[in-house]
């Protein structure tokens, strides 16, 4: 029964792709379209409103600074919202305001689209901080990851550089992607019994006559685009095991479509707006690929247990997991979270085997098994890119991708973009590991402390925000150094991109010749797919062989 689900929950991703993704394709093309006569009269309101001109078109330099700017001023806004919240409305239960060193982190996390969380929501923040600090940016933060990646593709196929509009595609993404699909969702998780109110804290009496405190709010809306937008995070501290968050496996189902759905989608839309679909399904089936593979793993490893379970007679590794939801579906949303680089969880990532915590960091590592909202796609593109001038240079033909040049300046810049997810991985975590601060907040010893400290640093430079749990992060010192992490983890790859985009939108087309190195083909995917497993291995195997491989191993 666990396989039949999985396999139905990939079907339905599979069915879903083709029509959302030449959906986003109408969304972003900037041609006339019959969408117009619902959305154009509310984004036109939008545009006088922020002083933007539709028609104005902007560079690669012009686009990077608008977006950098934009998400600038967005980052103050939600620091000064969680400082004093205290004095701001909507707080029913009285919650004070944020620790600074807390604020920054958080802050950077939801405008980073990372939803990283060193805090229990429901104790921590108001409802006015939860609607306007923590929903309203991840509307805005997958929003902005969707134009750059759409801006990156018109980048590849353009004769100038023109990337678009930032704020257009910004305000599209939002209006006519995110705020549909999320209303639809967040009925149908009201309808499956999640909160949605703006009343304050529930008071009841138990059976036992016993009281309780029952916290809620307005959690069906925040949880929707938490989804939708590979955002993760949550209402509250336990995510999406809480049964007020994922109360069936019927939501626990739309949830992890929710997440899959525009990551894999977008991979679709890319053949289509490139012109070339073959293109695009050989990016898919890499990624796919990877994503079956890694999820195969987990399950495996899961359904096993350990030898300690043997010995008691148990079968599969139940710790840290709902019974509503079981091994497969938490072993099925683990790969999903991490994959689309959401976040949430519904199941503790610190309880499953070594093994099975090793596919959601090993995710994170590559951070291009579709990946989130747009820098997902970016991500497996860099090593594309890669992968073309490493085969160029074996047959000693300067490489082309889509009919234009790879050279010296293209290349720099992904070796950029890809060298730096390793460097604020692996650097950080050695300085946590050196202090004795630092290390103090690892519950854990041994091999599963070096694993809870590598996932935190892991999580916030793939812009994911899940936790391994067990590592007590919110100290003046990690929420620095992740914050810190999750910026350059974010914006450094974001910028390298646009500016290959920027390079490529003013070469020239190339013919195809007989010499013509195809990367639409299945050679190109298996190709692909041995440069990306060779660059993750040789840069982190060494921290996996210290972390989840010695825990494995140290079981037997």
């Amino acid at each position: 029964m666990g396989i039949i689900q999985v396999v139905v929950t990939l079907l339905l991703i599979i069915l879903l792709v083709k029509p959302v993704g030449n959906y986003l394709v109408k969304v972003f093309d900037y041609e006339k379209t019959g969408l117009d006569r619902f959305f154009g009269p509310v984004e036109k309101f939008i545009y006088r409103l922020i002083g933007v001109r539709e028609n104005e078109k902007m560079g690669w330099k012009k686009y990077i600074l608008s977006m950098l700017l934009c998400n600038f001023v967005m980052l103050l806004i939600l620091y000064a919202i969680f400082r004093f919240q205290k004095y701001l409305p909507f707080n029913p239960d009285h919650i004070g305001n944020m620790p600074s060193a807390l604020a920054f982190n958080t802050a950077i996390s939801f405008i980073t689209n990372t939803n990283w969380q060193a805090y229990s929501g429901e104790n921590t923040l108001s409802y006015f901080s939860q609607m306007m600090a923590i929903t309203f940016p991840m509307f805005t933060s997958a929003a902005t990851g969707f134009a750059v990646a759409i801006a990156f593709i018109r980048g590849l196929v353009g004769r100038q550089d023109n990337l678009g509009n930032f704020y257009v595609d910004l305000v599209r993404a939002i209006t006519r992607v995110l705020l549909p699909i999320s209303f639809i969702v967040a009925l149908f998780l009201v309808f499956q019994g999640v909160p949605q109110t703006l009343h304050g804290a529930a008071d009841s009496t138990t059976m036992e006559g016993v009281k309780q405190i029952i916290t809620r709010g307005p959690v069906a809306s925040l949880e929707a685009i938490k989804n939708i937008g590979t955002n993760g995070g949550g209402f509250f501290g336990t995510n999406a095991a809480h049964p007020f968050e994922n109360p069936t496996p019927l939501s626990n189902l739309i949830q992890i479509l929710s997440m899959m759905l525009l990551p894999t989608a977008l991979v679709y839309a890319f053949g289509v707006m490139v012109k070339n679909k073959k293109q695009g399904w050989t990016v898919f089936a890499t990624m796919g690929i990877l994503f079956i593979s890694l999820l195969a793993v987990v399950f495996v490893a899961e359904y096993n247990g350990t030898p300690a379970l043997h010995s008691l007679g148990l079968n599969g590794n139940m710790e840290g997991k709902e019974v509503r939801f079981g091994l497969s579906e938490s072993a099925l949303f683990t790969a999903a979270t991490t994959a689309a680089t959401t976040g949430a969880v519904n199941t503790m990532h610190d309880s499953l085997t070594p093994i099975g915590g090793f596919v959601p960091l090993v995710e994170m590592m590559l951070n291009n098994v579709f990946g989130g909202k747009g820098v997902g796609l970016l991500n497996g593109l860099l090593y594309v890119i890669l992968t073309v001038f490493i085969c160029g240079l074996m047959v000693g033909r300067t490489p082309e991708f889509l009919g234009k040049k790879i050279e010296g300046k293209e290349i720099k810049l992904a070796s950029i973009a890809i060298l730096i997810h390793p460097l604020i991985i692996l650097v950080p975590t050695a300085i946590a590991l050196a202090f004795k601060g630092s290390v103090a907040s690892i519950l854990n010893p041994g091999f599963h402390g070096l694993s809870e400290v590598i996932y935190a640093f892991t999580s916030g430079a793939a812009n994911n925000g899940s936790a391994f749990g067990g590592l007590t992060s919110n100290t003046d010192f990690y929420n620095i150094t992740i914050g810190l992490v999750m910026l350059l983890g974010r914006y450094i790859s974001i910028i390298a991109m646009l500016a290959i985009a920027g390079s490529f939108s003013t070469k020239k087309v190339v013919a195809a010749s007989s010499g013509t190195f195809r990367t639409d083909t299945p050679l190109f995917t298996v190709i692909l797919l041995a440069i990306i497993l060779v660059v993750c291995a040789l840069t982190f195997f060494p921290a996996l062989a210290l972390g989840p491989i010695a825990e494995h191993l140290g079981m037997f």
